[in-house]
């Protein structure tokens, strides 16, 4: 088995440093493996991070920011390994992390996507599976009805808080944080869809997997560490100010008008 990683950066080149050094770490010296960092809005020490410190590492480098969706589609193409993980550059990877997910999927053919649990630094757990998004999900999550008891119910089974969380199990999607596929599976799904500029796309993906046979799975036997911040976190006013958040919303209408 060989394993491609790619990582899309966007001008995160201390993280990026720390996840490259996690992965050099974790994996097995017997496992084939290739790095390809895609580094959106490329700068200087970005790029110096990659060509002087892990120089078997491949980067390619973008003036612009090309998003979630393009870069991962670009590194994917750029690939050649039997598993693609791809990772943020806020991903921090434990002891054989990878080879474990790489065998999970050997042994199970019929499952196309997986992804770890993803934990906070102070051992927490992270909301990374989830239920398939709907509309009134979408506004519960970014106005003061979200907070209700009568419409708190409803975001705990969004985010699967009904569920026992510390087994393996099908989930409807994962966040794409970080998250592994087989190249056969891959082969039959096809690239993410790029009408998504940044969110919304890891949804759309992994209900494509539902649709083409392949299960989706959330496999907590495996953690990685995850520097999360929600860019587009925030109420309905940060549509005003935050682009991250106008982005979300021009993907979201875009997935529900499909």
């Amino acid at each position: 088995m060989t394993l491609s990683i790619i990582i899309l950066n966007y001008k995160n080149p201390a993280l990026l440093r720390l996840c490259l050094k996690s992965i050099t770490k974790s994996l097995d010296s017997k496992t084939k493996y290739e790095i390809i960092v895609v580094d959106s809005e490329s700068s200087v020490e970005t790029r110096n991070v990659v060509t002087d410190e892990f120089k078997n590492v491949k980067l390619i480098p973008f003036k612009e920011n090309v998003g979630y969706t393009r870069g991962n589609n670009v590194g994917i193409k750029e690939s050649c390994g039997d598993y693609i993980l791809l990772l943020n550059p806020d991903i921090i990877l434990l002891d054989n992390c990878a080879e474990e997910m790489m065998n999970f999927l050997e042994q199970n053919k019929n499952v196309g996507l997986i992804g770890p649990q993803l934990l906070n630094f102070d051992g927490t757990r992270q909301d990374s599976c989830f239920r398939f998004v709907t509309i009134p999900i979408v506004f519960l999550r970014r106005s003061f009805w979200g907070k209700l008891p009568f419409t708190k119910k409803a975001l705990d089974l969004f985010l699967m808080r009904d569920k026992d969380l510390s087994k393996n199990q099908e989930v409807d999607w994962l966040m794409g944080s970080a998250a592994m596929v087989s190249r056969n599976a891959f082969n039959r799904v096809g690239m993410m869809n790029e009408k998504f500029f940044h969110y919304m796309s890891d949804v759309d993906w992994a209900r494509r997997f539902w649709e083409n046979g392949y299960k989706v799975v959330y496999y907590p036997e495996v953690s990685m560490y995850h520097y999360h911040q929600r860019s587009s976190r925030g109420g309905m006013l940060n549509l005003l100010f935050k682009r991250e958040a106008r982005w979300h919303l021009k993907d979201a209408i875009k997935y529900f008008s499909r």
